[in-house]
């Protein structure tokens, strides 16, 4: 069996979609951190079959938002003094600013430089964002 050591204090990123976890990595930025990270990819779930966990050594400001965009489904564990002292739900939020651009070529934002990519949530339930600008469909890959 894999062992990770626990936390004294930091942040666990959970239920990630298995196979996953290396956008997030990447869209966090978290390679540019001075502190230890631990990647685990296909970790057995009662609740998922498999999951990808991100444990980060240390506090982090991240923005819920955009992880919630991302993937709705992720915990993020609060950790301090080995212990869980928050556990964040995540849920899809109603507008998203750049985070991801519009893919249509008309879209002034496609043509004009500087301003913000902001998407709309227009479909809760299938999980799909349109652009303000131009109405153009986005939906994340979770």
């Amino acid at each position: 069996m894999l062992n990770v050591d626990s936390l004294t204090k930091g942040i666990v990123i959970d239920h990630i979609k298995a196979g996953s976890c290396m956008a997030l990595y990447k869209y966090l930025e978290l390679d540019k951190l001075d502190c230890s990270v631990a990647i685990i990819k296909n970790a057995k779930s009662n609740q998922m079959g498999k999951k990808d966990i991100i444990k980060i050594d240390g506090m982090l400001d991240l923005d819920m938002d955009v992880l919630g965009f991302l993937d709705c489904n992720i915990t993020v564990n609060i950790i301090d003094n080995g212990e869980i002292i928050e556990k964040k739900n995540l849920v899809l939020p109603e507008t998203v600013r750049n985070v991801v651009s519009c893919k249509n070529p008309r879209c002034i934002t496609s043509i004009e430089q500087g301003i913000d990519q902001v998407f709309q949530l227009s479909d809760p339930e299938k999980q799909i964002y349109r652009c303000i600008y131009c109405e153009q469909k986005y939906k994340p890959k979770n």
